[in-house]
């Protein structure tokens, strides 16, 4: 539909500025995160919601309340006062608040909190302190092993364990700063959110070792200093030597560490570590430099030994492993693996000989998530953008998300919702219920307990209201236009103004990010835009956003289709979306602006200099400028090596393209950026300057990539100044 007929009446009876006058206007402190009110505009929730055990836990002002779900009411679990009565008991000072309660194993009822360097777990229960561990002030990374109750962590680049006792034990001692232990490795890359990973018994501790040394030291300033200094990290830029990554076993029993015989060459992705149920052996995604080669591979946890590759998955784009190997709980000789090798993610059942048993999804949407099993390990749980009637041969939607349960024998499933949206669920310990998260245009959030027997059988905990209530809103609509290519269909996002005069023209701002691994466009709450969009639409902008090709939640062919052409394709789809745009009679075709971060600020900055004759002005923030001077993991998937690909890299490089600048364009930068050096953006304007154009240019002192906290008001502030100033 389009624009909702933009002559809409807003009333019969008043003028619409006499309408408008009733409505409260909203700020950027209202919008923005780290605004003195952006909190509340954030749909209500229930605080620290989660399972322990089949009894669901929320904290609701200074009580902890519990109850099972066919309870008809909840209880009081304990209170502030209770348990600082019991920390008292125990020798331990006393909470000001209710802390940040986790559930470290979801068969028992304990409760765990850190205050200061204290980790106390609590039975809630019998209000006693099970266990008390002191923690190193300089320590970091905490991996709890719940069936021993050890806790391995990182210090300094080195691997410790604490004792539910008070002992540490020393796991690694290196000294060279350029060897890191314990850590996530390859940039974060791959799934790997960490460097510690227990064994299912606990009697072993795995971890990551990073030898950084080769890798050449990247400056960065830190100002604050009376005298500026140096504070250099490890940065491996596309087709510069990287670090290389092996994999050590630390056994409890004897304090020794076996290493993993990972072999040659060096310069590989050890990827998704995962133990065996019987502890005997570690399974590792492993990926050449170049990714278009994953093997699944067998270690022996004990010798180190390489026991056996169980398959192979390749492909002449690359393959990206993000999850590794899930076992069924009670089979220890099957397990389930994530492939997108048929175009979209999917799940597959194995057995350790690494011979595939069957597929176990199939179909055109994508599983998002595993949520788990049941007790009996023969149904499994997760979540994907399939359409909820199983009889469908349609393809999923990327802006809804159900969860299912599914036999693992049949492959029959079941979908868990009734409502339209997006959904995110955890399971119960049992498996008979989940905690379902919904949000939709219409739900800001709403939050039920639904029983896996009968999905109709849902208990309400909570029905956010629309935090936005009372206050002047934009209109908003989702829509699709066909892509660059002539039969792809893209999906967008228009936000027009609230009190929009039909016989004007607006200006446009495109938020634009365009990259994998994100969405812009989605089936939740607002339809995944964000404050800002909403504030710019009050102040009488036109917000658009598309979801090119080259993005998320699509499939591998939608997504990969950019592979060693960065910026192509995706400007082809998003300048389809500006003739969308053009078509519309209340858009101005002579004010159109475009901004983006990160790969939207690499978006931003290249349709600028492509397209100079459409876009009036723009704003880059942390900018890739130059693939060649981008980190090796991220960058040689999607571009290759330089040396491959030379002609794809030179066309992808803005440096080349600055004389073409002729709009207003405001690059920004963090000082201290780790992902988007600094550097991007300066040779980009010492381009400039030898091109005779004139960028904008602004930098945040000692930020990283994203400027956050108490300056991200500023950041819009300065965003939405330049636009007013070149656009409206």
């Amino acid at each position: 539909m389009r624009i909702k007929s933009f002559l809409l009446i807003l009333s019969v009876l008043l003028p619409v500025s006499a309408v408008m006058a009733q409505k409260k206007e909203l700020t950027i402190q209202d919008l923005v995160p780290g605004g003195k009110n952006s909190y509340r505009f954030v749909p209500q929730s229930a605080g620290q919601l989660q399972w322990c055990g089949d009894e669901y836990i929320y904290v609701k002002g200074d009580s902890l309340l519990a109850a099972l779900p066919a309870d008809k009411e909840e209880r009081v679990a304990f209170t502030r006062e209770q348990l600082n009565e019991t920390l008292a008991a125990a020798g331990l000072p006393p909470v000001g608040f209710m802390p940040y309660f986790f559930v470290p194993d979801n068969r028992k009822a304990v409760i765990a909190f850190v205050y200061g360097n204290n980790r106390v777990h609590y039975d809630p229960k019998k209000h006693e302190i099970v266990a008390n561990y002191v923690l190193d002030g300089d320590g970091s990374r905490w991996e709890y092993d719940k069936t021993n109750g050890n806790i391995a962590f990182t210090k300094e680049n080195n691997v410790y364990i604490v004792t539910p006792g008070g002992k540490t034990e020393t796991v690694t001692d290196e000294t060279d700063k350029g060897i890191v232990c314990g850590t996530s490795v390859h940039q974060n890359e791959f799934g790997i959110h960490k460097g510690l990973f227990w064994s299912p018994k606990g009697s072993a501790l795995a971890f990551y070792r990073m030898d950084e040394t080769m890798v050449t030291d990247y400056p960065v300033v830190n100002v604050n200093e009376r005298v500026a200094k140096v504070e250099p990290f490890k940065y491996p830029m596309a087709g510069m030597k990287s670090h290389e990554v092996t994999v050590g076993v630390y056994r409890l029993s004897d304090k020794q560490t076996v290493w993993l015989k990972t072999g040659l060459p060096k310069e590989k992705y050890l990827t998704n570590i995962a133990w065996s149920p019987d502890e005997k052996s570690l399974y590792i995604a492993e990926l050449n430099r170049g990714q278009d080669t994953c093997r699944l591979v067998r270690y022996n946890a004990e010798t180190g030994e390489r026991e056996m590759e169980l398959f192979v998955e390749t492909n002449a784009r690359y393959v990206e492993p993000l999850q590794p190997v899930l076992f069924l709980p009670g089979n220890p000789q099957q397990f389930i693996w994530q492939s997108r090798r048929d175009g979209y993610n999917h799940l597959y059942l194995y057995d350790t000989d690494g011979r595939m048993i069957r597929q176990l999804t199939s179909g055109k949407w994508l599983v998002k998530n595993v949520s788990g099993f049941d007790e009996k390990g023969t149904t499994l749980f997760f979540t994907a953008t399939a359409p909820r009637d199983v009889r469908s041969a349609e393809e999923g939607s990327p802006l809804e998300t159900y969860a299912w349960q599914s036999d693992i024998k049949t492959g029959k499933r079941k979908c868990l919702n009734i409502k339209t949206g997006v959904h995110s669920v955890s399971l119960s310990a049992s498996a008979a219920y989940v905690l379902d998260y919904t949000s939709s245009p219409s739900i800001p959030r709403d939050i039920d307990i639904i029983s896996v027997k009968d999905v109709r059988e849902v208990k309400s905990l909570l029905s956010a209201k629309n935090p936005f209530e009372g206050y002047r809103m934009p209109d908003m609509e989702t829509g699709t236009i066909t892509a660059a290519d002539g039969k792809t269909k893209l999906y967008y996002r228009l936000i027009t103004p609230p009190d929009m005069d039909a016989t004007k023209k607006y200006p446009v701002i495109v938020y634009v990010y365009g990259g994998p691994h994100a969405q812009l466009v989605t089936g939740g709450w607002l339809n995944g835009a964000g404050g800002w969009d909403l504030y710019m639409a009050c102040k009488g902008y036109i917000m658009f956003s598309i979801d090119n090709r080259g993005s998320a939640n699509r499939g591998f062919e939608f997504e990969s289709v950019i592979h060693r052409h960065l910026g192509e394709v995706e400007m082809a789809d998003q300048m389809k979306g500006v003739e969308f745009l053009k078509s519309l009679p209340c858009v101005d075709p002579e004010r159109i602006g475009v901004h983006g971060w990160s790969y939207g600020g690499f978006m931003t900055t290249n349709l600028m200099l492509t397209h100079p004759d459409v876009f009036k002005a723009g704003v880059a923030g942390g900018p890739v400028i130059d693939w060649r001077r981008y980190e090796i993991m991220y960058g040689e998937r999607y571009m290759d090596h330089p040396e491959e690909n030379a002609e794809g890299y030179k066309n992808s490089c803005l440096l080349n393209k600055a004389a073409n600048l002729t709009g207003k364009l405001l690059l920004i930068h963090g000082s201290v950026d780790p992902v988007v050096v600094w550097q991007h953006s300066l040779l980009f304007v010492e381009a400039c300057v030898e091109a005779g154009t004139f960028p904008d240019y602004f930098v945040y002192p000692g930020h990283p990539h994203n400027v956050t906290g108490k300056d991200r008001p500023h950041l819009y502030e300065k965003i939405t100044r330049y636009f007013d100033d070149f656009l409206k």
